[in-house]
């Protein structure tokens, strides 16, 4: 018991720059009062006594702002940052060295009885706003970036992100990785971190201005070679046309 507090405490001291004395953790940070009512209640809980454990688990949330389920098995050094707004599942299984951030949801799709909520392997951080729903897979030392909606599995050391969450590039991988290295942007999807989906929106938008400046260039030398180019007027398709494009469909 007193190995497991020890090795909480220095999980604090290592992901937190803010902490500044083993007595502040114990007292200040409501993280630490989640995980340890959780590791009470689960253990009334596997016991076979499912109310008392549910009770336990609702003075953690009253005292903590987390929602950890008695039933969800949660590995050594799990480090839960602010914390306000967390929800675990029942079926969710965290590994060693986790790392959750404030607004994190682990849940379910589903009403089915068995395996619903997802499994973060060793070394996962999860990012604020993010969820991850479903029975998936989180690999080992995966980052899913802040406000990211994950149902699909990730692979072992992979930065996903976005909605739907997708795996970035290699490249932004890397980037993403270094970004972490000198302050991992866990709050806002940065530069470093893009959307996947608005990157390439913005992209089009880009090609399209580019097309259209181009456009423009070559109707203003037709005009200046025939006058009457000028007056042409591209013909607008009208509701009819639409309708029938439609109903073709």
């Amino acid at each position: 018991m007193f190995a497991t507090l020890k090795e909480d405490i220095a999980a604090v001291f290592e992901r937190d720059p803010a902490v500044k004395s083993k007595f502040e953790v114990l007292t200040c940070y409501p993280g630490m009062r989640a995980i340890w009512i959780h590791r009470l209640s689960h253990r009334v809980y596997t016991a076979g006594w499912p109310v008392p454990a549910r009770m336990l688990s609702g003075l953690g949330r009253f005292l903590s702002g987390v929602e950890i389920h008695p039933g969800a098995t949660i590995g050594r050094r799990f480090f839960i940052d602010h914390g306000m707004g967390i929800v675990i599942g029942e079926t969710a299984e965290i590994g060693d060295d986790v790392t959750l951030y404030h607004g994190v949801t682990l849940g379910g799709t589903t009403w089915n009885q068995g395996k619903r909520h997802p499994t973060l392997e060793d070394g996962v951080v999860v990012g604020a706003g993010a969820k991850v729903l479903g029975p998936i897979t989180i690999g080992r030392d995966a980052r899913v970036g802040s406000n990211s909606v994950v149902t699909k599995a990730v692979p072992a050391g992979t930065t996903v992100t976005g909605i739907p969450g997708r795996i970035l590039s290699q490249e932004q991988g890397k980037r993403a990785e270094l970004q972490e290295q000198h302050g991992f942007d866990m709050y806002g999807v940065t530069e470093e971190m893009p959307d996947p989906v608005a990157r390439s929106v913005r992209a089009l938008a880009d090609q399209n201005l580019a097309l259209q400046k181009k456009v423009d260039a070559m109707a203003a030398r037709l005009c200046q070679l025939d006058p009457n180019f000028c007056n042409e007027e591209v013909p607008a398709m009208d509701e009819h046309a639409l309708d029938g494009l439609e109903n073709d469909s």
